[in-house]
């Protein structure tokens, strides 16, 4: 995929997603997130990612909970980010910008506005991503993110090894 060579004639607002949003963001998933995994980690597993975490009862949890930030333009969903938990640590699970909003700043937004729901207390934001996603890895690497240890897949497939980073929060007075 190409980045855009100027940036979109609208620019996103990014809000905490409301359960109005709900099919607007499964829809997202479904557009988006299948056509970039599948040339990565292949068809099956990229079905699988649609159909475990854009569903409506998972997005809605995730809503309801107060995890879910979007981007949206005219009420067009743009943009996706939502944060969830791993024992004690807080972790970006979604990050995803449609193609066309990529390359100006919409990634960064997204994570900013995950970063101000956490609670006061939060000390490291972690991300995970599957290794076979090298754009997510360099895009993380830019925001600051440390690779923290790498999981492997239990089918041995290299790709699906999970890549966890973690990020330190620094003061920010506006979380």
């Amino acid at each position: 995929m190409t980045e855009p060579s100027t940036p979109p004639a609208t620019v996103p607002h990014v809000r905490d997603a409301r359960p109005a949003d709900v099919a607007a963001i499964c829809a997202f998933g479904q557009e988006h997130v299948r056509a970039h995994y599948a040339p990565l980690i292949g068809d099956e597993a990229a079905d699988a990612q649609v159909r475990d975490w854009w569903n409506p009862s998972y997005v809605a949890a995730g809503v309801e909970a107060g995890c879910v930030v979007v981007a949206d333009v005219g009420g067009a969903c743009v943009g996706v980010g939502q944060r969830g938990r791993y024992g004690a640590d807080h972790v970006v699970y979604k990050l995803y910008v449609d193609p066309a909003f990529r390359g100006h700043g919409l990634g960064p937004r997204l994570i900013d506005g995950l970063v101000r729901r956490l609670p006061p207390e939060a000390t490291d934001l972690c991300v995970e991503h599957v290794a076979a996603n090298t754009r997510a890895a360099a895009f993380y690497e830019r925001e600051g993110f440390i690779v923290e240890r790498v999981d492997p897949n239990p089918s041995g497939n290299r790709a699906l090894d999970v890549v966890w980073r973690r990020r330190r929060l620094t003061a920010d007075p506006l979380r």
